[in-house]
């Protein structure tokens, strides 16, 4: 198996195991960190295990290697093709230049998921700043953007949130930050990854203009939990 296959699983059965909840076959995040949790292997056993860590009504988002087919007791919500991309070294990169940025804390989180309502980068909890380093770029004060680091496992750090408010787009802020997370993962002698919409066409060409390259396609898919 790569380091990255079954990535949330392997997130929270190594390097974020302290988020996880548990029940037999499946894994998911604390809620208010993110909606995101695996099993061990997409079969019925595996969805009844899940179940046991939702309440009727609550949801979950899965990263599937194919779409998600019916299965009783779980509705499909949302979800799109995915793409993994992988960049496999960014020692070489020089230092982003034209921006000041300012390491998000526990005192942000209010403004970062606001943010993150507004761009919708993907699932984002008042929490989720907790899973690594967030940057973030002000203007008069105001966050308009940030991106941060979301799941973690042996030698690899995913780069997430990558997002700026519509009245700052085109300023260069989401490659600002990109370039310095990697810079920094990098520096820790690890690998930067991230995933994407595939039918997100200008974040994948600017992934691929920072050297990520697509390892797989996927799925995600956001669960509702039914009555058994």
């Amino acid at each position: 198996m790569h380091a990255l296959d079954n990535v949330i699983w392997k997130a929270l059965t190594t390097r974020q195991a302290e988020f996880a909840e548990s029940c037999g076959e499946a894994r998911r995040f604390i809620p208010s960190v993110t909606i995101l949790g695996g099993l061990r292997e997409c079969t019925p056993e595996g969805y009844e295990s899940l179940a046991g860590l939702l309440g009727v009504g609550e949801v979950i988002g899965l990263f599937l290697d194919e779409p998600f087919q019916p299965i009783q007791g779980w509705s499909f919500v949302a979800g799109a093709p995915l793409l993994e991309m992988v960049a496999e070294n960014g020692s070489a990169l020089q230092a982003a230049r034209g921006a000041e940025f300012t390491e998000l804390t526990s005192a942000d989180s209010p403004e970062m998921v606001a943010l993150a309502a507004l761009t919708k980068p993907g699932p984002f909890g008042s929490r989720t700043h907790e899973l690594g380093t967030y940057l973030g770029i002000r203007c008069d004060g105001k966050l308009v953007a940030m991106a941060g680091e979301r799941l973690k496992v042996p030698g690899y750090t995913e780069v997430s949130a990558v997002c700026t408010h519509p009245e700052h787009t085109g300023r260069g802020f989401a490659k600002m930050l990109m370039i310095e997370l990697r810079r920094r993962i990098a520096d820790r002698g690890e690998m930067s990854f991230l995933h994407v919409r595939e039918d997100n066409v200008h974040a994948v060409e600017l992934y691929q203009r920072l050297g990520f390259g697509v390892r797989v396609r996927g799925h995600y898919a956001v669960l509702r939990r039914g009555p058994d």
